[in-house]
């Protein structure tokens, strides 16, 4: 009884996610986007932590009625992707045709993306950027670049969905884990900090999520191009 207990915490510590989203849409329709990533933040830290908890405590397993798998899709469709495209658009970081051009690209190809069976590669990393447009979106709103470099990062990482470039997971993709983890960890900390300073252009927070957002980015990619080496086998 325990055991499933514990499962059907863990599948309610997910649709708690469901929760955070509605909060940040409604602090988006208000323009409120420091309150907006904040959720957006707290989702993500969710996300990270239930897919540990569901493996440990064997969701399908000791609770096999809900389908953990299928709630977290629907959950980071719209905290990964559907707000994070509204808030690029209305905030006016890409407005006109720019904005329409990058709306399309993230929720058309993110949805194609999230239901391709192949998006996950055998050392648990992601075959083509894994959609957080969450992450990006709240990075462009710290560094504010050109509508140009805006729009050609949306684009590009767009396009890199349908591709095999190696991102890594930083929980499950082992090579690496014990750098991923801290930069993941970083990258949380150095969001919530911008996001409490409200995107303050002069704050060291900035600095932060360009290192750390630069390894999850890159991490996959350099993994591709340098093989790992093969452990020696006891008495070779």
């Amino acid at each position: 009884m325990k055991k499933r207990l514990q499962a059907l915490s863990v599948h309610m510590l997910t649709a708690t996610g469901a929760v955070l989203s509605m909060l940040a849409m409604l602090a988006a329709v208000e323009e409120r986007w420091s309150l907006m990533f904040g959720w957006l933040v707290v989702a993500l830290v969710v996300d990270g932590i239930d897919g540990p908890l569901a493996r440990r405590y064997r969701v399908k397993d000791n609770w096999p009625m809900y389908d953990g798998v299928l709630m977290d899709l629907i959950i980071d469709y719209m905290t990964y992707v559907f707000i994070p495209a509204f808030a690029l658009f209305k905030s006016g970081l890409l407005d006109g045709w720019t904005g329409w051009v990058a709306i399309i690209c993230i929720v058309y190809g993110s949805i194609i993306y999230f239901a391709d069976t192949r998006m996950k590669t055998r050392d648990n990393s992601f075959a083509g950027f894994p959609a957080c447009w969450n992450m990006v979106v709240l990075v462009l709103f710290a560094l504010k670049p050109d509508w140009r470099v805006t729009l050609i990062v949306v684009v590009a990482l767009a396009f890199t969905m349908f591709t095999n470039i190696k991102f890594i997971h930083p929980v499950r993709t082992e090579r690496w884990r014990a750098v991923s983890l801290p930069m993941a960890a970083g990258w949380v900390l150095f969001a919530s900090w911008a996001v409490w300073v409200h995107f303050h252009p002069q704050s060291w927070a900035v600095w932060g999520l360009v290192i750390s957002s630069a390894w999850l980015m890159l991490a996959g990619l350099v993994q591709q191009i340098v093989p790992e080496r093969q452990r020696r086998r006891r008495g070779a």
